[in-house]
């Protein structure tokens, strides 16, 4: 049984309750409009799960000081910034139920609001002489950028095989939970070998993560009517290239055709969904999926047992097995 967020929260709850002033306090701004919107900001933030993997993998490897602290607000506030900016380049008007910046002050309030933050983040860390820590998280921040746009280069072609697509999750999901876990380590150990080590961790999570969510839109896990947003969206995850490798030249043509020019016709969508849930490409995507947190498993078993170490654990089976 998966824990629930609670329970996995209990070694660090402490560190994530101060946490919030510390980064309430990091995303001010003496501008009234600023102060409004990174209030607002901070009041719709998330489940908080890369916090959490900064705190606990910090634990893991030592002692929670000042380090981690910088480590947390670092990763929250560079994340915050993409999302701001990402949801301009997406024209979204809402995010986790709340709406987007964008939707209530205009892009280009969102826009400057981004830049704002990603400027907070930079002098966060050198401020603070926390160089190491600005090298992980700026690294992610450009994997990032580099996972959307070749994500966005070859949706013009829908050619993606499975080597491009696990760089695009590299980049654009993975490299991020891999930063809050190195970062957590990185703020409690100087040992360069441990650090890359919880990196690695993180970026298997990472590609746990997000083949899950690529599983979501097919409906998996009785969450309810598969979604097809992906596939509105021209995005090829791993059920659709597995099912698109493994049928005819013939209707492999077709599907594609489908999803270049029709993918706004729900009929033609849920027929899309329909080959892809005949294909064995669930199936193929979930041990795919479960691959890659046995990797992280392993990667965390070799750490001693402790609290931290049990709470990464459901962390990482909360992620892999959440129902949205």
């Amino acid at each position: 049984m998966v824990q629930t967020l609670d329970n996995i929260k209990i070694p660090i709850v402490e560190e994530l309750n101060a946490f919030q002033g510390k980064f309430k306090q990091a995303m001010s701004s003496p501008v009234p409009l600023l102060d409004k919107i990174t209030y607002y900001i901070v009041k719709r933030k998330g489940k908080q799960v890369r916090p959490m993997f900064v705190f606990l993998c910090a634990k893991l490897c030592g002692e929670v000081g000042k380090s981690t602290y910088h480590a947390a607000s670092l990763v929250e506030i560079l994340h915050t910034a993409t999302l701001v900016h990402d949801d301009v380049v997406d024209d979204a008007n809402k995010r986790r139920g709340f709406f987007s910046i964008n939707a209530l002050w205009k892009n280009k309030i969102a826009v400057l609001c981004g830049d704002y933050l990603l400027s907070k983040g930079l002098l966060l860390a050198i401020d603070n002489e926390e160089f190491q820590l600005l090298k992980i998280v700026s690294t992610a921040v450009k994997a990032m950028s580099e996972g959307e746009l070749l994500q966005i280069e070859k949706a013009r072609r829908l050619d993606i095989k499975e080597d491009v697509y696990y760089d695009i999750i590299k980049g654009k999901t993975a490299s991020l939970i891999s930063a809050a876990c190195a970062a957590g380590a990185a703020s409690t150990t100087k040992d360069e070998a441990i650090v890359e080590k919880i990196r690695t961790f993180g970026e298997y999570i990472g590609i746990s993560f997000q083949i899950k969510d690529d599983l979501f839109d097919f409906g998996e896990d009785d969450i309810g009517k598969p979604l097809g947003i992906d596939i509105k969206e021209k995005k090829m995850t791993l059920p659709l290239i597995y099912a698109l490798e493994h049928t005819s030249w013939t209707q492999k043509r077709r599907i594609i055709n489908i999803i270049k020019n029709h993918n706004t016709n729900k009929k033609k969508v849920d027929e899309v969904i329909e080959f892809v849930l005949k294909s064995g490409g669930i199936e193929y995507a979930k041990k795919a999926m479960y691959d890659y947190r046995d990797r992280a498993f392993e990667i965390l078993h070799t750490f001693p047992d402790s609290p931290s170490k049990t709470s990464l654990e459901e962390l990482v089976k909360f992620v892999t097995e959440r129902k949205k």
